[in-house]
């Protein structure tokens, strides 16, 4: 009898634990790039793309040691010729096995309070928090000098991936 339930223990966790795991969202992040306006600029953005090969997931919030205050951010059109970046409290909605961009002029990441302006040849670390995989770091190299025609002619291209963990 006592085989029995020492059986059954091992088999009964083995199958919660199976069912308690979360869908399985593979991100991986390419062709990031982060940029200030100026050297002395208090704020900063960052911007690439999200790869997701598994099951849908939300980017729901990123952090980093760079600055007090790191927001998912978006431009609303008021009308006018007039644009308002702002916070993004839900995040961005990443398809299964598909991609979602951040990139100038649209959905960002945002960083507020910088001590310094970004400079070229400097990398900023963020994280990423997804509501399925979880948080995942990233180094982000910073190019002030990228425009956004730079951003068309790499969109075509294959890219290296910056080093991401999960």
């Amino acid at each position: 009898m006592s085989f029995t339930l020492s059986l059954r223990a091992p088999l009964a966790a083995a199958f919660i634990a199976a069912f308690a795991l979360p869908a399985s969202a593979e991100i991986l992040i390419h062709d990031a790039y982060a940029r200030s306006a100026t050297p002395v600029a208090k704020t900063g953005a960052a911007f690439f793309e999200v790869m997701n090969t598994g099951e849908a997931d939300q980017l729901i919030g990123v952090s980093s040691d760079i600055a007090p205050r790191v927001e998912l951010h978006t431009h609303k059109d008021m009308g006018n010729g007039i644009m308002k970046m702002m916070h993004v409290e839900e995040g961005f909605a990443i398809p299964a096995d598909g991609m979602y961009q951040l990139k100038r002029g649209g959905d960002h990441v945002m960083m507020m309070g910088l001590d310094k302006g970004l400079a070229n040849g400097e990398t900023v670390s963020i994280v990423l928090h997804f509501e399925n995989a979880g948080d995942v770091a990233v180094e982000i190299p910073v190019d002030n000098d990228r425009t956004p025609e730079d951003e068309a002619d790499r969109s075509s291209m294959d890219h290296e991936t910056p080093e991401v963990s999960q």
